[in-house]
């Protein structure tokens, strides 16, 4: 009797997404509410009966600690689990940090069969999800996404990895986590800043295959965001104070507009990634965003946080399809002003410069088998590539950081409407 093969694809259903992709590797990402509710076993069923070494960043420490230990110490056996508090940010994500996050798991036991729970946000779970993928040659990780970026872009694929050599994310490890939980009641304490950086990725996915998802958010650009009067002054760590969530769970706009949008992006980015999860094609559509971007990053020393380097190289690869006449001048005016009305920049003086971003097209084409594979809109949900640095005339990139400087500098979008 033949056993035939899961059939290759996502599959998304009530509760999360499920992912085969063609080279046998297989995944879900899971959705809930409360986590770490007394009731809820999602976790628990992940963990029991292996050895867990826990760790979370300073802000779900101060957060979320208590019940995190709380729902560890109900749930698993005496003795077989332990949390450890690691530093987050670019500057922290490090090899250092890695070695660091190994030799803790050493001392406390962890073995073989154990698993490496990271509760937080993208930076935390690639930290952890390197280090499990070499500690002892490969580990389970768990990864419990705290972060709107974390979970629509880090929390529902396979890359883990550190910066190094003065590059982003240079090593690394394909390494899918074995569980990725999505709670969105974590987006609930987030600072409008860390709001806008996961809008971005959202904004990613929505121009390259979601022209729908696009509408939805020109029409509710204030989705995850609380009401004003909700948010308090910032505390000792800068953090904006937020008081407690409504009851129908939502943050800023509507909890349907809300579920939708999360999961519309989680299903468009798991759709995009599974045909190519490890990346032996080079040319991803997924890579919007992620040409220019790394480059801002880092010459900024990271002033400039990811979520606002993915806009700003949007709203400049948008000036490039305009200039080339692949993206038409009023489909790119309504990108970079969804950009702008959603509270993220769209050019940044002290980087975007015709050396460093010339210098940026340069390492993506290094880096990707020496072609450039800019990723360019065509339209409102549709792509392509500029796939060779001499398809760039001379001129264009220049071109098109004066244009976006302007659209800077004017700094508010026009008014949006509704595409019919």
């Amino acid at each position: 009797m033949s056993i035939s093969a899961p059939t290759t694809g996502v599959r998304a259903d009530a509760t999360g997404f499920s992912l085969h992709a063609a080279d046998g590797t297989a995944y879900r990402v899971e959705l809930t509410m409360d986590l770490f509710a007394p009731g809820n076993p999602l976790l628990r069923d992940r963990l029991a009966g292996r050895r867990v070494v826990a760790y979370v960043g300073p802000t779900v420490n101060r957060l979320y600690g208590e019940r995190i230990r709380a729902y560890l110490r109900d749930r698993l056996s005496p003795g077989s689990w332990t949390v450890h508090m690691v530093r987050t940010g670019e500057r922290f994500k490090t090899l250092a940090s890695v070695e660091r996050i190994g030799a803790l798991a050493k001392a406390d036991g962890l073995d073989r069969h154990g698993v490496m729970l990271a509760v937080g946000g993208g930076v935390l779970c690639d930290l952890v999800g390197f280090a499990a993928a070499t500690y002892a040659r490969g580990v389970r990780y768990v990864k419990v996404n705290t972060t709107l970026v974390g979970q629509v872009d880090v929390g529902v694929g396979i890359k883990t990895g550190v910066n190094a050599f003065g590059s982003k994310n240079m090593l690394g490890a394909y390494h899918p986590a074995y569980a990725s939980i999505n709670d969105p009641a974590f987006l609930r304490t987030l600072p409008d800043r860390e709001i806008r950086c996961g809008l971005g990725e959202i904004v990613k996915m929505a121009v390259i295959r979601d022209r729908a998802l696009f509408e939805t958010l020109v029409e509710h650009p204030d989705a995850f965001r609380p009401p004003p009067d909700r948010v308090g002054p910032p505390g000792p760590d800068g953090m904006d104070r937020v008081d407690p969530p409504r009851p129908d769970g939502a943050v800023g706009g509507p909890a349907g507009v809300e579920d939708y949008i999360l999961r519309a992006a989680m299903e468009s980015m798991l759709r995009e990634l599974c045909p190519n999860l490890r990346e032996e094609n080079l040319a991803r559509l997924v890579d919007f965003g992620h040409t220019f971007g790394p480059v801002i990053e880092t010459a900024s020393d990271y002033r400039v946080a990811h979520g606002e380097s993915v806009a700003i190289d949007m709203a400049l690869s948008s000036q490039i399809a305009r200039l080339l006449g692949l993206l038409s001048e009023a489909d790119c005016d309504r990108i970079t002003d969804l950009l702008l009305r959603l509270g993220l920049p769209v050019h940044d003086a002290a980087t975007c410069t015709p050396e460093l971003m010339w210098q940026a097209l340069r390492g993506a084409w290094e880096r990707r088998g020496r072609r450039l594979h800019l990723v360019v809109p065509t339209g409102i949900g549709s792509a392509t590539f500029v796939d060779d640095l001499d398809d760039l005339p001379a001129g264009v990139l220049d071109k098109a950081l004066v244009a976006l400087a302007a659209a800077g500098r004017a700094g508010r979008p026009r008014r949006l409407v509704v595409a019919g």
